[in-house]
């Protein structure tokens, strides 16, 4: 499978990590895609996600059809676990720190034609998609990739911790688009705006989907 990487990653490694990715977690879940048609097929994509839990990002990664790259925290980038992330091209950011490393590493696999995966900053409740990556805007201007927005429903553990027996999970694959990012902080501002609420519709209507045929939301 070809695509855009990070320099120093193992693409052979990174299909291997999304096999695993989109096969291992089916006897914990049951594991439904829907719209995956609508991922394009090539050119730069900047995809953008809700993240209820740690599981979400293995999901998206493991349902595209392509290699990707995502921004993650870089908390998560120690020991061989941090080893194996940057082996498959994942990017390490800081959070709350000024650095333009990771973003410039993301524009590099775009211009490559790859695509780049940002999730929102917030991991529970409201916050999954209440504050969507300014970094998503920023790379959209500075490459002027296609958006492709990404819900997921049913990974989190309800409110008593208990997890239920092979819950459902529903992904579902938004309409790509292309934004105009403006100049400046305005600019930035406004289409980060726009990005945030393209996912929050996308993930409300999901939890309408879900609602209407029975399959509750934690």
């Amino acid at each position: 499978m070809s695509g855009a990487l990070p320099e120093g990653a193992n693409g052979l490694l990174h299909d291997i990590g999304r096999f695993s990715g989109r096969y291992y977690l089916r006897p914990a879940f049951r594991i439904h895609v829907h719209g995956r048609a609508r991922v394009p097929a090539d050119g730069p994509v900047v995809v953008i996600g809700n993240h209820s839990s740690n599981v979400d990002p293995q999901l998206i990664i493991g349902m595209l059809p392509r290699r990707s790259a995502f921004l993650a925290k870089a908390e998560l980038f120690t020991g061989v676990g941090g080893w194996f992330l940057r082996a498959i091209g994942q990017i390490p950011v800081r959070r709350g720190e000024i650095d333009r490393a990771p973003l410039m590493t993301a524009v590099g696999v775009l211009k490559a034609g790859g695509v780049v995966g940002v999730f929102p900053e917030g991991t529970r409740g409201e916050g999954d998609v209440g504050a969507a990556e300014r970094g998503a805007a920023w790379l959209v201007r500075a490459t002027g990739a296609t958006v492709l927005p990404i819900a997921t429903r049913g990974t989190r553990k309800p409110a008593d911790g208990r997890r239920r027996w092979r819950p459902r999970v529903d992904l579902l694959v938004g309409e790509p688009f292309t934004p105009k990012v403006g100049p400046g902080r305005t600019g930035l501002d406004q289409g980060t705006e726009e990005l945030r609420g393209e996912l929050a519709a996308l993930v409300r209507t999901l939890d309408d989907w879900r609602g209407e045929h029975g399959f509750a939301t934690p």
